[in-house]
């Protein structure tokens, strides 16, 4: 047998660094636990960065890939297939929009809504040829691909992979003045997260989304939420932007929309704005597949029930008030919505990824992000008696670096 160590060396060896992982192999999952090739059991407490909302190995997820795959997986968008028109009508039902243009990951699904974007600025709203700019907003995380790198305000993400692509406005998060500030002629769209997942689970002020949906209507700019990880019943609702009853003119779905069976994603829109794009303008090979199409019909019908939903809420109302209770004693402050919370771990005690490991040699898998944040994003189908026992393991590592 390949013990962990083992296959870690060969992965060190072998492939690129991208990535900086906890020393743990995943070999088996279900519901909100994971087993490695060691035969240790972990709590899950990321969910692929909420790819995994419904839980490892969702029996009806599960079973409408196993049906598909058995049928039909590939057949290009040459072809109509018929998964297609569910999907489509589906995905459409639950975003109260016209239209949808499927993708296959989050970053794609963001380029998608940049170019939808700026083609409706020219031919809608009439701005100049090649002059369109977009509003972001600091450390917005969108995905890697060079252009979303280009308005990252991580140095990370951003460094060495210049020249940039133009066209972008940044201003803070959480400002609506700084976005009216930026307006001019040219603007066609504001790019915005209901709430910073990367940045360490950010929720803006109260009333900022309103406020931003006021103003991108005023001035007659698209607002494009992308709520790939807030999105499908992660804070306790459909979509984040429902806390504020807020409806963007576009959402950039992901992640949790392949059920963590399939990358699967989606820009949804009205037909004036999505009916900008014509054939051949824009498109995917494995965008809106059959297999992609099958998970996301199952995982479209788990969410018109609301149960998840409603069970995001209640588990994160328990959630968060646990994790209040430990800031003073090694935490210093608690974010988030839901199921989804941002925890600041007091940087004189323990780096965010020291508290990660120190939480794995206790059987819970998160992880870290800029510097002493820790991220908590377990599957919804968590229970609430596994839920607390993590936070207690995460103020027992806390403890240990006293």
């Amino acid at each position: 047998m390949t013990t962990s160590s083992e296959l870690i060396g060969v992965i060190e060896r072998r492939s690129a660094h991208n990535y900086h992982p906890l020393p743990v192999v995943i070999s088996e999952a279900q519901g909100a636990w994971v087993t490695d090739v060691d035969g240790r059991r972990f709590l899950d407490c990321l969910s692929g960065y909420s790819s995994l909302n419904f839980g490892h190995g969702n029996e009806k997820i599960v079973e409408a890939a196993q049906r598909q795959l058995a049928r039909l997986t590939l057949t290009s968008r040459a072809f109509y297939h018929d998964q297609f028109a569910e999907f489509c009508a589906g995905l459409g039902d639950l975003t109260g929009k016209d239209m949808i243009l499927p993708m296959n990951t989050g970053a794609e699904a963001v380029e998608t809504a940049i170019k939808v974007a700026r083609k409706w600025g020219y031919e809608v709203k009439g701005v100049e040829p090649e002059q369109a700019t977009i509003i972001v907003m600091e450390d917005n995380f969108h995905g890697r691909t060079t252009t979303i790198v280009s308005f990252s305000t991580d140095p990370d993400a951003r460094g060495g992979f210049g020249p940039y692509t133009p066209g972008f406005k940044i201003v803070k998060y959480g400002s609506v003045e700084a976005v009216r500030e930026a307006i001019d002629a040219n603007t066609v769209a504001v790019l915005v997260e209901p709430i910073q997942g990367e940045a360490g689970v950010l929720v803006p002020p109260d009333g900022y989304l309103t406020q931003l949906r006021e103003l991108c209507t005023a001035e007659n700019i698209l607002m494009i939420a992308d709520e790939i990880q807030s999105g499908l019943g992660r804070t306790g609702r459909t979509f984040a932007c429902e806390h504020e009853n807020v409806v963007p003119d576009m959402y950039v779905l992901g992640k949790a929309l392949g059920g963590g069976v399939v990358p699967v994603s989606a820009v949804a829109a009205n037909a004036d704005v999505l009916g900008v794009i014509k054939p051949g303008q824009h498109g995917s090979t494995f965008g809106g597949n059959p297999l992609a199409c099958a998970v996301g019909n199952a995982v479209i019908e788990i969410l018109r029930t609301g149960e998840f939903q409603e069970r995001a809420a209640r588990l994160g109302e328990v959630l968060h008030a646990r994790l209040r209770e430990l800031i003073g004693d090694g935490v210093v402050t608690v974010r988030g919505r839901g199921l989804w919370a941002g925890v600041d771990i007091d940087p004189s005690l323990a780096t965010g990824r020291q508290v990660s490991e120190a939480l794995m040699a206790r059987g819970v898998l998160a992880k870290d992000t800029h510097g002493s944040t820790i991220r908590l994003a377990p599957p919804i189908v968590i229970s609430e008696e596994d839920l607390l026992w993590a936070v207690d393991q995460l103020a027992d590592a806390i403890k240990s670096f006293r």
